[in-house]
């Protein structure tokens, strides 16, 4: 008998229907000689520092270097204490039993380094030895998993990509557990988090938040002159830039009575805009979250739900091609979508014959080839999984689209002694931009067709005005331009020996991302304004303590995630990054506990319900010393921190000040008043709407 195990539920049952395991049991299926089961995510994890002895917050406890690593059931927090996941335990319980009864196993969870990691962490604790292949597949389709399963590799094959997951499961919790508790001991108040992704990714966002809101705008003066020549309107702009209102005033004066601009200078030169790469995750998250306004945590839940669906590949990828040999799926693909009324009438006008192979690279595949849709036509898709599933296809259609033709000419005019440019845009062959009609990325090269023109020609001024501009500070971050900042994190180092050793090394994984950017949430230690990310008071505060520490630093983290590729590789050994590890860890908790942090002077405040007891003032909450009464408040409501000062006049008072920017759940924001009744119970009061005059 051979046991299958899968990461989720979902999958074990596509797989099991295929093998012919149709039987339900509990916690598994079996028939046609196999028994498939299935995890919920890592039933088995990393113990925690209780389980070596080490109970609460203990200075002269740390660090903690675990020698060896323990394993545990999976834990879930309740009330102040971490418990034992009953239904972890449960399912570990019944694989124990398949493992032990059965002949072989065969690793069905997801072809990455974190499902590669799922299963050893659970066929660690369960102590077993039974032999074991590897299921590798892109995609749930039938085909695909009948031929995994035709094609199982040997389970000694991903040792590597173990050893890598293992190094970045043991470097998180090391770096992670000892830096926080070390930073809350330092705090004398509040619980803390620091981590070996999340800190740096805090930091980008504060330094770029503090860098933008420094930044001095300085207004300066632009002229705009607009032509006519053979019926076609064109504009150009001055090339100077005055810093006084008075200079720009005086030179329109001069150009308006001058009247006609001559031509010293052109300059054209045809130019192919490459068709996009298919995408990997964090390229869709992007694309999502400008097109979609959708977060990366919600793209990768749409994605993973679509994957299991069968309509789209495993999308947890980093790699933008596909190899050689799965070159001849690509026109069944499109096929596929000429079936839908969606994509008839654009696949109708592609050339298929004449597609273009620039996403083919077999060296450039990682784990997994780029995101692609299935063979399968979806149906009964949510509004949003159908926009991310046409997303991935019209990318599809995109990249094996020719290339886009464009001719650009840039033309200096003068008028007296002042300068002016204009740059003009031809499409000479659509390609690839055709498939969606976008021609231009309008902020970069907005479209701007030219008449015939060569050097001495003079042409006339048809109107003239000045233009009042401002210099623009650093763009705050969007989810989107965040993504792009972690995957290219090693391009930020200003070190130019470290930056070419670590180009193009980011910090995290395309399938962690997401979930760090989360965790920045949950600790509130960023917010959301619009579709900007802004720190919060708490991760500045984070932020100017460690911001000169190596945990913050970008060049650190991404040299850790190359090492991983090299443990992934066999060119570097677990046993040595991890040292690295603890000396590091070793270095920053020494650090952190050092640090003198000034702690906020909270104010002393009376239970409103039992009217006795001070209340305990935290975070997150706000409650009642008194056990027996037991009142508790929260201190965010509808996405907005109570602060010190609110906190204390609704309590003290019955009224917060007007509170702006919540959000409802239906999504709309308010603004509002919070009031407390003489029991300690709250409710909204709005304010009065002004009347019109």
């Amino acid at each position: 008998m051979k046991v299958v195990i899968a990461e989720k539920p979902s999958v074990a049952r596509e797989i099991a229907i295929l093998l012919g395991a149709t039987e339900k049991k509990e916690g598994y299926l079996t028939g046609n000689g196999y028994q498939v089961t299935w995890a919920f995510g890592h039933l088995a994890s990393l113990a925690m520092p209780e389980d070596y002895g080490v109970n609460g917050f203990q200075r002269e406890a740390l660090p903690v270097l675990p020698n060896p690593f323990l394993l545990t059931v999976r834990k879930v927090k309740i009330d102040k204490s971490y418990v034992r996941d009953l239904g972890a335990l449960k399912q570990l319980n019944v694989i124990d039993q398949l493992f032990k009864n059965c002949e072989s196993i065969v690793v069905a969870t997801d072809a990455g380094r974190e499902g590669e990691l799922i299963f050893r962490y659970i066929y660690e604790y369960l102590n077993c030895s039974k032999p074991f292949e590897r299921l590798w597949i892109s995609s749930l389709t039938e085909k695909a998993i009948l031929n995994g399963f035709n094609n199982l590799k040997p389970g000694k094959d991903f040792d590597d990509l173990h050893q890598a997951a293992l190094g970045r499961s043991r470097a998180d919790w090391l770096v992670g557990i000892n830096a926080s508790q070390a930073l809350t001991i330092a705090s004398r108040g509040g619980i803390y988090s620091l981590g070996r992704v999340q800190t740096p990714t805090l930091a980008l966002i504060c330094k770029r938040f503090l860098e933008n809101k420094s930044f001095v705008i300085k207004e300066y003066w632009q002229i705009e002159l607009e032509h006519r020549k053979e019926f076609i309107d064109f504009k150009s702009f001055s090339i100077i830039k005055w810093d006084e209102s008075k200079q720009a005033d005086d030179a329109l004066k001069s150009l308006q009575r001058h009247g006609t601009a001559l031509v010293t200078g052109i300059e054209t030169k045809t130019v192919n805009d490459q068709s996009p790469l298919l995408f990997d995750l964090t390229a869709l998250q992007k694309e999502a979250n400008i097109k979609l306004n959708l977060t990366a945590e919600e793209t990768l839940n749409i994605a993973q739900s679509l994957y299991e669906k069968k309509f789209i590949s495993y999308p947890r990828t980093g790699s933008k091609y596909i190899p050689e040999d799965m070159w001849g799926e690509i026109c069944k693909l499109i096929w596929i979508l000429e079936e839908t009324e969606k994509f008839k009438g654009v696949v109708a006008k592609m050339k298929i014959g004449r597609l273009n192979k620039r996403i083919v690279n077999d060296l450039k595949v990682t784990d997994h080839h780029g995101l692609l849709i299935t063979d399968k036509i979806p149906s009964g898709l949510s509004a949003k999984e159908n926009a991310i599933y046409e997303m991935i296809a019209y990318r599809l259609l995109e990249a094996v689209s020719p290339v886009c033709i464009k001719e650009l000419t840039n033309v200096v005019f003068q008028i007296i002694h002042y300068d002016f440019e204009l740059k003009g845009i031809k499409i000479i062959d659509a390609g690839w931009r055709a498939i969606k009609g976008s021609f231009s990325d309008q902020e970069k090269d907005p479209l701007q067709d030219l008449p015939e023109l060569k050097i001495g020609d003079e042409v006339k001024i048809k109107a003239a005005r000045i233009l009042e501009k401002k210099t623009k500070p650093p763009a705050l971050y969007t989810e989107a331009s965040l993504l792009s900042a972690m995957e290219n994190a090693g391009n930020q180092i200003g070190n130019k020996e470290e930056r070419k050793v670590l180009q193009c090394i980011g910090i995290g994984t395309p399938a962690t991302r997401a979930a760090i950017i989360e965790t920045l949430f949950k600790r509130d230690y960023v917010k959301r304004d619009k579709k900007a990310l802004v720190p919060s008071d708490k991760g500045l505060k984070v932020y100017e303590l460690v911001k000169d520490m190596k945990i913050a630093n970008v060049a650190m983290t991404s040299e850790w995630e190359l090492n991983l590729q090299k443990i992934e590789n066999k060119e570097e050994d677990i046993a040595t990054f991890q040292k690295g590890i603890e000396a590091f860890t070793t270095t920053i908790t020494e650090e952190l506990l050092t640090l003198s942090i000034e702690v906020e002077k909270q104010p002393e405040l009376i239970c409103p319900r039992c009217k006795v007891q001070k209340l305990a003032i935290r975070d997150k909450l706000v409650k009642c010393k008194d056990e027996n009464c037991n009142w508790v408040q929260f201190r965010n409501i509808c996405g907005v921190q109570l602060s010190l000062l609110d906190l204390e006049g609704l309590i003290s008072k019955g009224k917060t000040s007007l509170l702006k920017g919540m959000i409802s759940k239906s999504g709309k924001k308010f603004d509002a008043f919070i009031v407390m009744n003489e029991v300690g119970e709250t409710s909204f009061v709005f304010p009065e709407k002004k009347k019109r005059r």
